[in-house]
């Protein structure tokens, strides 16, 4: 019995059906399709990825490297598309935002479930993943205050100065595999209720969320063009970076990729924002909540298998370790490692086997360099998924600073284990890394939270919270290494990111009920300023511009003053 086109489209879209999947592998994976001027279509390509169920490494569909011709008809259509939705006035702009998060959360279920199948994260926290990005919609619906600008009325003799912010034009993402479906909502949303129009590059592991959204903000009301989305990998990425008629790109991914993305697209003269790399320390105090602050952190570690940009990595244990040992041992063990539609899993696989061995080296260095594996999460074996790329909670004790396990972000299930004599040693240890994404203490000590959150050289601070990123209404401020550009995502600072001040400065010599035309002008100059004649024979003074609005003759200046 052969199954339907549609039922073929959903195994893209989400439905996670044994059936579904079998019929894929026998008739061969759907093609991933590009949305190009509000048309979704396949590829001319003769170049494909495979998209694979990290649980399974079964593959799903297959991804299209999109040819220079397909591009550079995205970057076209969206070009065509600025003027008309720039022209389209802000309060209709974000009715199509309120439809797009209404539609968002109809399809909650749907978009989580195709997050598990692609990016292999529990059920649980993929519908986390939606609704993180949902938050930065609704933000955007209520854009207006954020686009505002500034006026000084009178700023010289009947001259007024006011600000406004304008969209850039056309502007791209480039997205990160951990979170399908959140990152592309932080971008996109924030740029075309700002009035620019975008081009979207999801990651090619796990397009799939990406594409299901756009389709939502097609059937939300957003116009041909204004949102494109382009798949591949580095010619696509730097087709993005060259292309004169992209002016911003927002990036989030790792410390090579988005260090090379920066230097090449700012040379290009493009504004550019890019998250990187993160060294995420936990600092616990002697006197912190042992129950609450073991949970927070088994969490924030072994959550969505450790690949997280803000998960917890390194704790650092003021006073010894010793005492914590056996309730973080006990914590973790309980966690279940399983496939992520498993009603059971607390943590799914990660995300390629290429992944999972680079885990596996990073913990077998640290006890080759002289660290202590309390608990070893390789080579766990989950039934019916026994293909998959699967590592448990790995728990490291005496990690010292040298050790590769601390050095790099591993982005796995492992928590590294450091001990200090004092809080000074903890913000000098933290401080010393090289990374500034997140960072958290666990005290009941609210001076000591004060002088943590004052002394630490890190962007993001949570005060008895292990994952303090911030709501929409913020942005999200990377410091340091794990960070560059200098307007940051979501928030104000995306919106002035996404657009740019203009400032006009404006004077009306014909006001009803003024002055007639044979009357002579006012004197411009400001009270306590040198007035004199230039050589062109303008009246200028030294306290500003201002005056230098018309060019009356050497004797029509004279008479003035």
């Amino acid at each position: 019995m052969q199954a339907s086109r549609k039922q073929v489209a959903r195994l893209l879209y989400g439905q996670l059906s044994l059936q579904l999947r079998q019929y894929a592998a026998a008739a061969g994976a759907p093609k991933v399709k590009l949305l190009i001027n509000g048309e979704f279509k396949d590829s001319t390509t003769d170049q494909w990825i495979d998209v694979t169920n990290p649980a399974t490494n079964e593959v799903v569909s297959r991804l299209p490297l999109t040819t220079a011709a397909e591009f550079n008809a995205a970057v076209q259509a969206a070009k065509d598309a600025f003027p008309a939705w720039r022209a389209t006035p802000v309060p209709v702009r974000q009715r199509v935002m309120l439809k797009f998060q209404e539609l968002i959360r109809s399809n909650w279920d749907d978009l989580a479930k195709n997050v598990t199948l692609e990016q292999g994260k529990t059920f649980l926290d993929a519908k986390g993943d939606v609704f993180r990005g949902l938050e930065v919609v609704e933000a955007a619906c209520g854009i207006a205050p954020m686009l505002m600008g500034e006026t000084i009325e009178n700023i010289a003799s009947g001259i007024d100065c006011y600000s406004i912010r304008q969209p850039v034009g056309v502007c791209a993402g480039i997205c990160p595999f951990n979170f399908p479906a959140m990152v592309p909502l932080w971008m996109y949303p924030m740029a075309v209720t700002a009035g620019n129009t975008f081009i979207l590059k999801p990651s090619e592991k796990d397009p799939g969320a990406s594409v299901m959204l756009a389709d939502l903000a097609q059937q939300a009301g957003l116009p041909k063009g204004v949102l494109n989305i382009v798949h591949g990998t580095h010619d696509t990425v730097n087709r993005i970076l060259d292309h004169p008629d992209i002016k911003a790109i927002s990036f989030v991914g790792g410390d090579a990729a988005g260090k090379y993305i920066y230097e090449r697209a700012a040379a290009n003269g493009k504004r550019v924002q890019c998250n990187l790399g993160a060294k995420n320390h936990a600092v616990v105090m002697p006197d912190a909540d042992v129950d609450g602050t073991v949970k927070a952190l088994v969490g924030a570690g072994f959550g969505a298998a450790g690949q997280r940009c803000m998960a917890i990595s390194a704790v650092v244990f003021v006073g010894g370790f010793e005492r914590w040992k056996e309730p973080f041992l006990e914590a973790a063990k309980s966690l279940k490692v399983n496939g992520g539609m498993e009603p059971d899993a607390d943590v799914g696989p990660m995300i390629t086997p290429e992944a999972k061995a680079r885990c596996e080296q990073l913990i077998q260095s640290a006890i080759d360099q002289g660290a202590q594996c309390l608990l070893d999460g390789r080579g766990v074996k989950v039934p019916g998924y026994e293909n998959g790329n699967f590592v448990g909670p790995t728990l490291l004790a005496g990690v010292q600073p040298h050790m590769d396990c601390y050095k790099q972000e591993i982005f796995g299930p492992v928590l590294s284990c450091l001990e200090v004599d004092t809080l000074t040693e903890a913000i000098d240890l933290v401080n010393a890394n090289p990374y500034g994404n997140g960072t958290a203490i666990f005290t009941d000590s609210g001076s000591a939270a004060r002088r943590f959150q004052h002394d630490i050289q890190v962007g993001m601070v949570g005060i008895n919270v292990p994952i303090p990123v911030p709501l929409p209404m913020f942005s999200f401020t990377g410091w340091r290494g794990s960070f560059v550009g200098d307007l940051h995502m979501y928030g104000k600072a995306g919106v002035q990111f996404y657009t740019q001040p203009k400032t006009v400065m404006a004077k009306w010599l014909r006001l009803a009920g003024s002055m007639p035309s044979k009357c002579k002008m006012p004197r411009l100059y400001r009270v306590g300023a040198q007035k004199h004649v230039s050589g062109n024979g303008i009246l200028a003074c030294n306290a500003c511009c201002c005056c230098v609005l018309i060019k009356p003759s050497v004797t029509e200046v004279l008479s003035m003053a």
